[in-house]
């Protein structure tokens, strides 16, 4: 290879770097990329009007009896199938990092043999009535502050009502469910 076709070469490869050098100065100059001022993402959430009462406090629940009429055993073993992680549902069942669940409606807290129960649950003391159930199930931190339970609670009622329509009838004989008043 001569002298002149080096020269092509080497020219060539020049010439096509300078070109790839000026169009990326043009592209930044047309195409300045813009840098917000705080990194991320803003998302803008809007206040729900409809949960809130008068002077933004939460609108009151429905009572848990209104509730009841309408649950079904049937949604509510299927809203409890991710309680199944921690506890059992069979009688006589053993107890899982939760105690069993069978016959919880009426028996008397933190009694399940073989179960070690955190010492604020065991201080609570008294039965599991419908109504402990719910406000258990709708912050089980709140209702029992030191439980080990680290469930975050079921926010709607009527997921609630057909958990606990679920667990009652998980018993030899199921305790009548309350009647709301008219």
């Amino acid at each position: 290879m001569d002298s002149f076709e080096f020269n092509k070469i080497a020219g060539a490869t020049l010439a096509t770097g300078l070109v790839l050098v000026g169009l990326n100065i043009t592209a930044e100059a047309i195409f300045a990329p813009h840098h917000p001022a705080k990194p991320g993402y803003e998302i803008e959430i809007k206040p729900e009007a409809s949960a809130k009462g008068p002077a933004g406090q939460p609108a009151p629940e429905e009572p848990i009896e209104k509730l009841l009429a309408n649950a079904t055993v049937e949604r509510g073993q299927s809203a409890a199938k991710p309680c199944t992680t921690c506890h059992t549902f069979q009688k006589g069942g053993p107890n899982g990092q939760g105690p069993n669940l069978y016959g919880i409606v009426g028996r008397p807290r933190a009694s399940e043999p073989g179960f070690n129960y955190s010492d604020a649950m065991k201080a609570k003391g008294g039965e599991w009535t419908i109504d402990d159930l719910n406000k258990f199930l709708t912050n089980p931190k709140e209702f029992v502050p030191g439980t080990k339970m680290t469930f975050a609670g079921l926010p709607r009622g009527g997921q609630r009502a057909d958990v606990i329509a679920y667990l009652n009838s998980l018993a030899d004989s199921p305790k009548p469910l309350p009647v709301a008043k008219q």
